[in-house]
């Protein structure tokens, strides 16, 4: 087995060619990853623009004290008049600064009296006008390939009058329940040891908020050849093949051989020194990847986390920004191992600062998939860590931004 470390930097070594670009409508496109920079092909704005409603002057006629109101100068107007010296133009927020004119004195520092003003408080040379290019300049690169597509990126490209798009297609994502004992949704239970399948849909789920198509290949028994035959299918219409379930070293965990001996891929690694989930299998065919995750429901969704999304990324051709940071315990916390553990936490925050407990986590198995509900980030605590007291800090994999606030009764 290697340790976690060694298998984060093979992950990010795997050299992935992404999808192919596709032209999607702007509204379309939100989630995507960008295929092509977007450069602007002019300045914006394009000329001196006002920032404020107020009046557009001379700096230095301030002096004067009172400005006859020469004219009125709404936003959007095709015809603004040259500005006369000793005058003032009223001018609206979002309107083209007239010729001649260099700042702009507010409607509260005016009074208005008869058809002139009378200024009550000077400003700055250049107050409140917006420069030629004062949000991005001609040429400049407003969004570099490999950018998710949020809000604020549509606005951005709306504003340059793009209607449609380049984007990264998503990639496929086949995902694979292995076990004799696993259930399908609405399938009867025949005998005890029969249990429902849930992995196939948790990693569906994870997968589908990360830009994703998905293929659920539902259940899949312990028969080798039934294996090969799902297998093969998913690695063909798929990017990405995802399994749960026979990749450890029991007598009916085929999964590893099949992906080894049937499917001709390459192995990366199998077994990293981590809890949970230390077995698991990466693998390389072509361009397409196959990833073999526990099948203990905690354990193949903390892995999942931590390897499949990374992969996702390589795909849509960005790069995912595992978000490690500091929390101070509000508990004691005890390392049960030597290997790096991931352990989930109640997450909250007060006055700029994270704090982690552990009221309602219970101690158990790797199957224990409720520790998961309402987990934001898990506790990373290296080989070498120790136990912790409460007041100490300790590292999370923050994984959800959607942070509780810590009230006087925690």
């Amino acid at each position: 087995m290697i340790s976690f470390d060694e298998s984060m930097q093979i992950l990010e070594a795997i050299e992935i060619e992404p999808t192919k670009s596709i032209t999607l409508p702007l509204m379309q496109a939100q989630g995507y990853t960008l295929a092509e920079d977007i450069v602007a092909e002019s300045n914006s704005p394009e000329y001196p623009t006002s920032a404020m409603d107020g009046y557009a002057i001379k700096y230095e006629d301030q002096s004067l004290k009172e400005l006859a109101i020469q004219a009125i100068n709404p936003a959007g107007a095709q015809n603004i008049e040259e500005l006369v010296a000793g005058k003032a133009i009223k001018t609206f927020t979002g309107s083209l600064m007239p010729k001649g004119s260099d700042t702009l004195i507010p409607i509260e520092n005016v009074e208005v009296v008869r058809e002139s003003i009378k200024i009550i408080k000077e400003v700055p040379f250049g107050f409140s006008v917006r420069e030629v290019g004062e949000n991005f300049k001609k040429d400049e690169v407003l969004l570099k390939k490999g950018v998710k597509l949020s809000f604020s990126e549509i606005g951005v490209l709306a504003s340059l009058n793009h209607t449609q798009v380049k984007v990264f297609q998503k990639p496929k994502v086949g995902v694979i329940a292995t076990g004799e004992e696993l259930l399908e949704l609405g399938e009867e239970q025949t005998r005890p040891s029969q249990i429902r399948s849930s992995n196939n849909y948790t990693i569906e789920a994870l997968a589908l908020m990360h830009n994703s198509e998905v293929i659920n290949f539902g259940c899949v028994g312990d028969d080798i050849d039934e294996l090969k035959q799902v297998f093969k299918r998913a690695l063909d219409e798929c990017d990405i093949v995802v399994s749960t379930g026979g990749v450890s070293v029991g007598d009916f965990d085929f999964v590893k051989d099949v992906v080894r001996d049937e499917l001709e891929a390459k192995v990366l690694f199998k077994g990293v020194v981590i809890k949970p989930g230390q077995h698991i299998m990466l693998a390389k065919a072509g361009n397409k990847t196959l990833l073999a995750l526990p099948g203990f429901a905690y354990s193949s969704t903390v892995t999942a986390l931590l390897y499949l999304l990374p992969l996702l990324y390589k795909y849509q051709g960005a790069e995912y920004n595992r978000v490690i940071v500091k929390a101070k315990l509000l508990a004691n916390f005890t390392k049960k191992s030597k290997k790096t553990e991931f352990t989930p936490c109640n997450l909250y925050q007060k006055d700029g600062e994270l704090f982690v407990d552990f009221r309602g986590k219970k101690d158990g198995t790797s199957a224990i998939m409720t520790n998961m509900i309402e987990t934001k980030a898990l506790v990373v605590s290296s080989e070498d860590d120790r136990d912790k007291k409460a007041g100490e800090y300790v590292n999370i994999f923050l994984f959800d931004l959607n942070i509780k606030k810590l009230g006087g009764g925690e």
